[in-house]
């Protein structure tokens, strides 16, 4: 009976590794490990740490928690030194060390980033040497559009993207469009590039290809148009190859509001009197960068009673500005500036009930009101480029006026 119920049971497991339809043996497939490449590495054939250098932490500190004597890490300094300077590690990069397998779990690798993008390697085998890597970068191309509520940065965010791509589109329209006119159902549409690390992570802006702001009905586009393609040099321009690069910035500084206006009357906040108002305040939050709305030299740099810490700067034998209030300057009488450069930071020195910036103006030696004339406007395109230009921003001006345009719901 014993040896029939075992024969039972075999013929019955048998059976069991048939396939119902084909009668053949069921097989396992076992699943590969995936391999792991980084930094140029199989990152399976290692044990990997990964960390981030915190405040205080030497290259020294680091090899000692990996082992590494003291006279390695001199060897490596010094076999390094023409790659990088181990000593200006900055807290809060990210590092990873691959360790041997074995059982003695040597670090053969030491592998910094200084940026998101680039990263150094540094082997510490007996062929100590070292050489610096990009990580490898992708390109999405991207669509947006949105409508002005409050600003143009509030809108931008409320649509989702990025303080990066608020940032690329206010430089695009810097010197064309006044942001603090902005009004209440102007729209705008964008087509742009992301660049992604590994194809994932969001590593900033490549570039804006075209936008359209339609500010009080009236369209601006702006086209990024490459003039030499060996210095890489390109630059913005409308739909009638005209630059949307002027002579000077609209503003000194972004993200802020215009709390006071130019004016032939204005009651002072501090002094309480009546009396002319010869600029234009900006406020914006202690610190902010104040940089110089055009190319010039430093004409004064110093402190007054009135004007606490200001800079001014001659343009050329029309044109001066001079930026007043300031928590601190960060240029020098005679030196050159070029337009955009720091010149110092928002603050509330001198005559100033709150940090701001009081941006004067002077025409031909006398204070004017700059957003009441005609400010002159950078080269344009050269009549060699402009056959090209036409042919290339067409089929993109019929790619951003087909994206449907938002607008408020009344």
């Amino acid at each position: 009976m014993t040896k029939f119920s075992y024969l039972f049971l075999l013929s019955l497991f048998i059976i069991s590794c048939k396939n119902d339809s084909t009668g053949d043996t069921e097989i396992l497939e076992i699943e590969e490990p995936k391999i792991i490449q980084e930094f140029g590495f199989s990152l399976n054939d290692f044990n990997v740490t990964r960390d981030t250098i915190q405040s205080g932490e030497t290259f020294g500190f680091l090899m000692d928690k990996q082992g590494v004597s003291p006279a390695q890490v001199f060897s490596i300094v010094n076999k390094v030194k023409d790659t990088i300077d181990v000593a200006r590690l900055r807290a809060g990069r990210p590092y990873t060390v691959l360790k041997s397998k074995d059982t003695t779990n040597t670090a053969q690798v030491f592998i910094y980033q200084p940026t998101r993008i680039d990263y150094v390697v540094i082997h510490l085998s007996d062929s100590i040497h070292s050489y610096s890597g990009k990580l490898p970068i992708s390109t999405k191309r991207r669509v947006a559009s949105g409508v002005i509520t409050s600003s143009l940065s509030q809108s931008m965010v409320d649509e989702g993207l990025s303080q990066m791509l608020v940032h690329e589109l206010s430089s695009v329209y810097q010197w064309t469009v006044d942001f603090f006119k902005l009004q209440k159902g102007d729209n705008f549409k964008i087509i742009y590039n992301e660049n992604y690390i590994n194809d994932t992570i969001y590593a900033g802006i490549e570039n804006v290809e075209v936008t359209l702001l339609n500010h009080y009905g009236k369209p601006y586009y702006g086209f990024r148009f490459m003039t030499d393609s060996v210095q890489g040099v390109s630059d913005y321009y409308d739909e009638k190859a005209n630059t949307l690069r002027n002579f000077f910035l609209k503003a000194p500084l972004n993200y802020s509001r215009i709390s006071s206006r130019f004016s032939p009357s204005r009651l002072h906040p501090v002094t309480k009197q009546r009396r002319p108002h010869l600029g234009t305040d900006y406020a914006a939050p202690h610190g902010t960068p104040i940089v110089s709305t055009a190319n010039g030299v430093v004409e004064r740099s110093g402190y007054t009673g009135g004007n606490g810490n200001y800079v001014k700067i001659k343009h050329n034998n029309t044109y001066s500005t001079q930026y007043l209030h300031m928590s601190k300057r960060a240029v020098k009488k005679g030196e050159r500036v070029k337009q955009g450069d720091v010149i110092g930071y928002v603050g509330s020195t001198g005559l100033a009930t709150g940090p701001h910036v009081c941006y004067r103006f002077w025409y031909n030696g006398k204070q004017v009101d700059p957003y009441a004339i005609k400010l002159p406007a950078a080269e344009p395109i050269k009549e060699e480029f402009k056959d090209a230009y036409f042919k290339f921003i067409q089929p993109l001006k019929a790619e951003i006026d087909a994206i449907p345009e938002k607008t408020i719901s009344i």
